[in-house]
């Protein structure tokens, strides 16, 4: 077998696991709780602390592969990854749980950051590298639908540590390949490592973070959550003085001049922020609202999986035929629209509510992966395919982490503010009661919860609580579709084609011998 096909395989793999390790664990949520007596905040930490990390480090990760070899850096992370792996399953309380986590984030960020360029090397521009970016975005697709079944089926049968030691033979057989299989290459002009902006954004990231997961419980006026704010607020400055003025920033702020990079990384936000991001409070739904089991949930993914994986080989086909800014806009607006078919959640209603929106919306997400990964490598010269992998990555990863702080926040604030409405009169409309039932209902913990409410009002607060949770959930399902809608709107205006690369073959004098650009 040639060797592009050997690289496609070993960066699918890859791929496959570190996105396996994002959705397979939503469903674990619930039984990590029971185990380790997590609290919701511990539970979105396990979620953020893997996507932080990876967004915090995949740009530096890039340029060291860029500057040390890009196999060398992508075996480096395969074996953090790995052994981080191997931590998070023996982790015996939250707190080690998520600096393994963290970890893995770091494995993963070295992997990402070169998995495109990996690709881009061995695969021409045009309908060959179009093939390949439809197996890859099938492979993303497969692993964001399938890892609730997996991670369902792993936690039932064997818990859900079995789901972190998964990734060991997985990670050893990955390790293998690429060393009896795949080239080095690395970025001839490549200099140094701008670790002034690694610390400055890294740090303006966890602050961010950080404040909008203790926001509702500290008070959004408290000095903490401003001080968090502003310090993030003051690094980011910092983050983009420093990138303007060194001679090798992380981030060239020059690409953005470039109308398509800025879209594909609007794009690439969009959708992970939205359906990416809240995977995590539909799980919550589907286990501690409707009382599913983790594999019962998992099942329920599967209309997701389906239509991520028909749609993925596709726009994979239509690359070279449809023009990018349309397949990216369009599988915005398709996961905008199943974000919206899945808001309407009451009381009564049974899962088969989501199904229409799980459709449109995995169709969506399989149209545009592989169209964001192919374009993200194709407006930036060759030779800084590693840093725009890089940073099409971080932008993908920021996503993640801020998208589900985000909705937390609203998702808390808003179910709370329904229960002291539904409640108002009684102790629990007051304080932080309504936040805690609604958390409590979020992490299934109700029962626990209601056992301090007075018993003649327990009825009223536990549907307070579950109304609350609903109000919560439908409020964060509609501001992510109208995410997807404003992704959508802006890939279309800023994309253009004649700024992403094409095969063309150039007629030079003697026309045996072709130049292709």
């Amino acid at each position: 077998m040639e060797r592009k096909w050997w690289t496609l395989i070993a960066v699918s793999v890859a791929t496959f696991m570190l996105l396996l390790d994002i959705t397979v664990v939503n469903v674990a949520l619930p039984s990590i709780r029971d185990d380790l007596g997590a609290s919701f905040e511990d539970l979105q930490w396990v979620i953020d602390a893997y996507a932080l990390t990876l967004a915090a480090l995949v740009l530096t990760a890039g340029s060291l592969a860029d500057r040390l070899g890009r196999r060398r850096i992508f075996v480096a992370g395969l074996a953090i990854f790995t052994g981080a792996s191997l931590c998070c399953a023996l982790a015996p309380d939250p707190t080690v749980l998520n600096v393994a986590r963290a970890l893995q984030g770091v494995g993963g960020a070295a992997m990402f950051a070169v998995s495109l360029a990996l690709i881009a090397q061995e695969f021409a521009p045009g309908r060959e590298r179009g093939t390949a970016m439809g197996a890859y975005g099938a492979t993303i697709g497969v692993a964001v639908a399938i890892g609730p079944l997996l991670g369902g089926a792993l936690t039932d049968s064997l818990g859900w540590e079995a789901i972190f030691y998964l990734n060991v033979p997985i990670g050893l057989a990955a390790i293998a390949i690429t060393y009896a299989k795949l080239r080095e290459s690395r970025d001839p002009h490549a200099t140094r490592v701008d670790w002034a902006g690694t610390a400055t954004f890294s740090a303006s990231l966890v602050l961010l973070v950080l404040a909008l997961v203790r926001g509702n419980a500290e008070g959004w006026g408290s000095g903490l959550i401003v001080s968090l704010l502003v310090g993030a607020a003051v690094l980011f400055g910092a983050f983009v003085a420093i990138e303007r003025r060194v001679a090798e920033p992380m981030l060239p702020l020059g690409l953005f001049r470039r109308a398509s990079f800025t879209g594909v990384q609007i794009a690439a936000f969009a959708i992970s922020g939205s359906m990416f991001a809240l995977f995590l409070y539909l799980t919550l739904y589907l286990q501690s609202y409707l009382g599913l089991s983790p594999f019962q949930a998992g099942l329920r993914y599967l209309p997701i999986t389906v239509a991520s994986f028909v749609a993925a080989p596709i726009a994979g086909a239509l690359l070279s035929r449809v023009p990018a800014r349309l397949l990216m806009s369009t599988g915005l607006g398709m996961a905008g629209v199943g974000l919206l078919l899945m808001s309407g959640v009451a009381v009564d209603s049974e899962w088969t509510t989501l199904l229409g929106g799980f459709i449109v919306a995995g169709a969506g997400v399989g149209l545009i992966n592989p169209v964001i990964g192919d374009v993200a490598i194709s407006v930036v010269p060759k030779e800084q395919s590693g840093m725009a992998a890089g940073i099409n990555d971080t932008f993908r990863q920021v996503g993640v982490a801020v998208g589900i702080a985000v909705w937390g926040a609203i998702f808390v604030g808003r179910g709370a503010d329904r229960v002291r409405e539904l409640l108002a009169g009684t102790p629990s409309a007051t304080g932080e009661r309504p936040r805690q039932l609604v958390e409590a209902a979020s992490s299934g913990n109700l029962d626990q919860a209601l056992a301090t409410v007075p018993a003649g009002s327990r009825g009223a607060a536990g549907d307070a609580a579950r109304e609350g949770f609903l109000a919560g959930l439908n409020d964060v399902l509609t501001l992510g579709a109208l995410l997807c809608f404003a992704g959508a709107a802006l890939t279309l205006w800023l994309v253009r084609e004649r700024e992403i690369e094409r095969d063309a073959v150039v007629e030079v004098e003697d026309p045996a011998t072709p130049v292709v650009a």
